[in-house]
């Protein structure tokens, strides 16, 4: 059977507040492929949740970029326990705290959290893949592609369809920041370099674009290897 590690980015999961209608759609389609006999590890993001509250701190005190991450890293896990429940009898009923410790289970969706601080919840899931062997790691956040610059900032900003891994390190900053918005953890790279593995970025609001990927069919997004 085989086992699929995504990455879901917190911009999904709680865009601003809790993104209800994607969450079904997310279930459905994940649901839908257990019963063609795969299995799922899925490690969630932070997203604003997780944000708000670093704000917050750093609004209220000096805080260590330890303690902004260990925030950031409840917030994960707040929004892996809602996908845990919303999965309801197809996931395992603890969520992942350390990715090198994926439960064996029959049930076929397995969710975790953030694991540690000095990376994000990128770097969990890279763990997770390496952890049960898998070659292929989808990364689900809110662009259509991976950009050689912030298409936010640049109008002349390029998709990238294919990037092999010491190129994707070069455009990366070359250190973590809590809370940084990036479109791969720089720490999460170089693991993945390392291990040979396959990441495909992916807007998981294109739900059908997803399920394409998952049926081995052409999709839009950028491939990393």
């Amino acid at each position: 059977m085989e086992t699929i590690v995504l990455s879901l980015g917190g911009s999904l999961i709680v865009p601003d507040g809790i993104d209800v209608e994607f969450l079904k759609k997310f279930r459905d389609l994940i649901i839908s492929q257990t019963k063609k006999g795969k299995k799922f590890v899925v490690i969630s993001g932070g997203g604003k949740v997780c944000r708000r509250y670093q704000e917050a701190a750093k609004a209220l005190t000096q805080v260590s970029n330890d303690d902004l991450d260990w925030i950031g890293i409840a917030s994960t896990r707040l929004n892996s326990e809602l996908l845990r429940v919303v999965f309801g009898e197809s996931a395992f009923e603890k969520i992942v705290m350390d990715p090198n410790m994926v439960p064996q289970t029959d049930k076929p969706v397995i969710l975790g959290g953030g694991w540690k601080p000095g990376n994000s919840s990128d770097l969990a899931a890279t763990q997770a893949a390496l952890s049960i062997g898998a070659k292929k790691l989808i990364n689900l956040s809110n662009i259509d592609y991976l950009y050689d610059k912030d298409p936010n900032k640049y109008t002349d900003a390029k998709k990238i369809e294919q990037i092999s891994w010491s190129g994707l390190i070069e455009i990366l900053p070359k250190s973590w920041e809590p809370g940084a918005n990036v479109p791969f953890d720089p720490i999460a790279a170089k693991e993945a370099e390392v291990a040979l593995l396959e990441v495909a970025i992916l807007n998981g609001k294109n739900i059908s674009n997803l399920e394409k990927y998952l049926n081995g069919e052409d999709f839009a997004g950028t491939q990393i290897k």
